[in-house]
């Protein structure tokens, strides 16, 4: 079985079971954070189909994800995330699925729903481990869905294509797979710019994407120059949404990393943003 050894661990996140679960506790608590430790819901309504989650160090962005898995975690019981990351490595194919085996974190390692990975692949997504071996903005998820959730399964897809047409491809084939999934779009927003800024350019870009408007969330961050990340995977999630009956967006969470290392002079955004039906 192929095993995809942690990247970033000891880097983004803590490097041991022990520390990385204090770790996912004190971005519960945090004061940035919702406050408290949730409890999974096993009896919930399964209305949340999407949610976009920040992927930096979880010292910096960790509070504001803490918003959306504490939302996933009292929402229900879910069989499979599909998580969709930008590839910030260039690494791999435009779009690239890791279809077989598991991932490992500090935390045990995390199943790949098989079948629903090789029923995805096509003319446009293929299976290429290469896009993920060295890439965190998927690895730094599978922490906090452990956490909760002890076992889970996964799809990972790396994004090296982000244009607006393979967004919609992708969401499309997403939802046409059917089942009880939940999308997990990995994004920062501004990278780099003063405080002030960044909340102006991703209020905007955010306003966009709670609109459930793929193309304007482009068009935004085309004419505002918007160094967001993960559009393409945001984009895919919003498609995919809707194709499941997602109607109602909202955010939970926006702090940049000013709010947490006190430097405001180059910040980055991050956002916690869920999808229902």
């Amino acid at each position: 079985m192929k095993i995809r050894r942690p990247a970033v661990s000891g880097m983004f996140y803590a490097g041991t079971a022990g520390e990385l679960q204090e770790q996912i506790e004190w971005c519960y608590k945090h004061e940035l954070g919702p406050g408290a430790i949730p409890q999974v819901n096993s009896i919930g309504l399964r209305q949340l189909v999407a949610m976009v989650v920040p992927h930096a160090g979880y010292c910096y962005s960790g509070p504001v994800a803490a918003h959306a898995y504490k939302e996933l975690a009292e929402d229900g019981l879910f069989d499979t995330a599909v998580i969709l990351g930008p590839n910030h490595t260039g690494y791999g194919g435009p779009v690239s699925v890791w279809a077989e085996g598991s991932w490992s974190t500090p935390l045990g390692d995390v199943e790949i729903d098989q079948k629903l990975a090789q029923g995805l692949l096509g003319n446009l997504i293929k299976a290429d481990e290469t896009a993920h071996v060295h890439e965190h903005s998927i690895e730094v998820q599978l922490p906090w869905l452990q956490y909760l959730y002890g076992k889970v399964r996964i799809v990972p897809i790396a994004m090296l294509a982000q244009d607006i047409e393979t967004a919609r491809t992708l969401g499309k084939s997403i939802a046409q797979a059917g089942g009880n999934l939940v999308v997990i779009a990995s994004s920062d927003l501004t990278h780099y710019e003063p405080h002030s800024v960044a909340m102006e350019k991703d209020s905007s870009v955010m306003e966009a994407v709670i609109a459930l408007d793929e193309e304007e969330l482009y068009q935004r961050c085309e004419r505002l120059r918007c160094t967001m990340c993960g559009y393409g995977p945001v984009a895919a999630a919003m498609v995919a949404s809707k194709e499941m009956k997602g109607d109602k967006a909202s955010l939970l969470k926006y702090a940049t990393s000013g709010d947490t290392s006190a430097d405001f002079s180059r910040v980055v955004g991050y956002g916690s943003i869920v999808i229902r039906r």
